[in-house]
């Protein structure tokens, strides 16, 4: 029987070294108590934010000292709890995090607030008075950008604290959904028994026996349409939060207050859903060729994730994705290249599948720890191109702590998603004119296909999902499963017109964690553009090329994303990058329709 392991089976070197954090768990618990009874010296600046310069400085100062140890100790906490969800002590750890976290945030509320009492011409002052402010000059601009949506000190503390409870309706879908939920044992075509799960759930929608593939999908499927009321009233919680809570701070929108956080303009979002929706007719094409590489009469929905081969494809160890990953980064420089390779080496990475592990892969981390990636690698191409993605994410991280304050270091996820997508596209790239096994080749330019597909489109039609649930809350509209299965189901054959849609897809929102993240996804679509016209750039011009991508990565959140992108040479106002994003797509499909005699 194939099954998940216990994580106690897994060998150490493929875990992530948390005791670079915290050498025990009682170390942790040392570091949390001395970090409560300091969170009240915090509050005894309240009300002289502006007295002067000299006290502003101690302030920051001051909070920058507290916000790091209660990162590390919430980073800790948290990625301990991702190891197994159903280890409740470990979850207690990290209820204690976030409240901790959440205590912080209102012990500093009033900063914000008083700091927004001031103009420009005070922020220049001040800084006159006492030069070192002047590291502080975007954050300041940032905080007064902010001055018509930040409510008084007293709403602001309010806000602050009920921010763990409004964190509840994606603790509760995670909880469900990686701990609590338990898929189905299928037979597979040679008779073992596959426990089906989160994590191997797409590994089993690539295998080549079509009946088989059904028999997953619908039993997957199935297990979800158990808990779509639990589900629903998540997500319609999620949504009617993010709502009211733009409410509060005075946006029409929750999609005009999600994108102005970053700064990024709204038309980027409708130029991207806009240029992806009137290019539709590429996703419809890959379709076809899917369709008629497997000889199909009609391409199901558990059809989508095949190979255009009707193979699985070769398998990749963990290793190999290792060595090829590395290689593959080498026009970044050699700097880059041997940091990430030291990376790998000081177990940055927790790697395989256990029970109760929390589904999917993320870079997470602090300014004063290295990075840790979770995944869940399933020895295929899919899962080295993941490891590339999330090493983007990490080595950003780092280029920017290296260079950048802590204040100015954490960037957004409209740049990271840019950083992460580089290396997939430089992993591509590489393993295509390197690769002498044509099974090979072919199995990474359909990987890269269906990620321009996952990427580019799904997550395009996922902000579309995103903002007409949003929208119908925002005029008291209803949200029901019934609701959220229309909207979805008619994107979805919209999307995929070619395909035949049935219920089960049009239930697909239940197993999508971001739609948790409040306008997140549409970054993924963005992020991919904006890379491939990076590393176009790289591989015409060179090392400068190069250079102006990694100052990009070192700038952090020094400065606003649209701008961190024009640092690369990217215009992300413009739906030239997407178009051309497209384009680099439809020749792609050129090339293998070319390799399958489909021509």
């Amino acid at each position: 029987m194939s099954s998940v392991p216990e994580r106690g089976e897994i060998d150490e070197e493929y875990k992530w070294s948390l005791e670079s954090i915290y050498a025990t768990d009682s170390g942790w618990e040392a570091a949390y108590e001395a970090v409560s009874e300091q969170i009240d010296a915090l509050r005894r600046y309240e009300g002289q934010v502006t007295e002067d310069a000299e006290t502003l400085h101690e302030l920051l100062s001051l909070r920058e000292e507290i916000m790091r140890d209660v990162s590390q100790v919430s980073v800790y906490a948290n990625l301990r709890s991702s190891e197994d969800t159903r280890n409740q002590e470990y979850q207690a750890l990290s209820a204690k995090a976030q409240s901790l976290s959440s205590e912080a945030a209102s012990a500093i509320s009033y900063l914000e607030p008083e700091l927004q009492e001031l103009d420009d011409d005070d922020i220049e002052a001040f800084i006159d008075a006492e030069p070192a402010l002047a590291e502080y000059e975007h954050y300041f601009d940032d905080v007064l950008r902010g001055k018509e949506h930040t409510r008084s000190a007293e709403v602001e503390e309010l806000l602050a604290e009920l921010s763990e409870i409004t964190s509840s309706p994606s603790e509760i879908y995670s909880m469900l959904a990686n701990a609590d939920m338990e898929f189905p044992t299928v037979e597979d075509p040679d008779g073992d028994a596959i426990e089906i799960s989160q994590g191997n759930f797409t590994k089993l929608q690539k295998h080549e026996d079509r009946a088989f593939r059904k028999l997953v999908y619908e039993e997957f499927y199935d297990e979800w349409e158990d808990v779509r009321n639990t589900v629903g009233t998540s997500l319609q919680n999620q949504v009617r939060k993010d709502v009211k809570m733009a409410r509060a701070r005075n946006y029409d929108s929750a999609r005009e207050a999600a994108l102005d956080g970053p700064n990024v303009p709204v038309e980027v979002y409708d130029t991207l859903v806009d240029t992806v929706r009137n290019n539709l007719k590429y996703l419809h094409r890959h379709a076809e060729l899917k369709r008629d590489a497997l000889g199909l009469d009609e391409l199901q929905m558990w059809d989508l994730y095949m190979s255009i081969t009707g193979e699985e494809g070769p398998e990749v160890s963990y290793e190999q994705a290792k060595t090829w990953v590395i290689e593959a980064v080498e026009p970044l420089g050699e700097e880059y290249q041997s940091r990430m390779a030291e990376g790998l080496e000081d177990r940055w990475v927790d790697v395989y599948e256990n029970r109760g592990k929390r589904a999917g892969a993320f870079s997470s981390g602090t300014y004063d720890t290295q990075p840790f990636i979770m995944m869940n690698y399933q020895d295929d191409i899919a899962s080295m191109f993941t490891l590339a993605h999330e090493l983007g994410h990490s080595m950003h991280s780092e280029l920017a702590q290296d260079e950048q304050a802590w204040h100015d270091a954490g960037y957004e996820i409209f740049v990271a998603e840019v950083a992460s997508t580089v290396n997939e596209t430089l992993l591509t790239h590489y393993l295509l004119e390197t690769l002498e096994d044509d099974e090979l080749r072919t199995a990474v330019l359909d990987e890269y296909l269906e990620r321009f597909r996952s990427t580019l489109f799904r997550q395009t039609m996922f902000a579309d999902f995103e903002q007409e649930i949003h929208a119908l809350a925002e005029v008291d509209q209803p949200l029901t499963p019934d609701v959220f299965d229309e909207i979805y189901g008619d994107l979805k054959a919209e999307f995929y017109a070619p395909a035949e849609t049935d219920d089960r897809i049009a239930r697909e929102w239940e197993r999508i964690p971001h739609f948790y993240y409040n306008f997140y996804v549409y970054q993924y679509a963005t992020g991919i553009s904006a890379a491939a016209a990076i590393v176009a750039r790289i591989r015409e011009e060179g090392d400068s090329a190069a250079a102006e991508y990694r100052k990009m990565l070192e700038a952090g959140g020094s400065v606003y994303p649209i701008e961190a992108l024009e640092i690369a040479g990217i215009d992300m106002t413009d739906p030239e990058p997407i178009e051309a994003a497209l384009s680099v797509y439809g020749v792609y499909l050129d090339r293998m329709a070319e390799l399958q005699d489909l021509a």
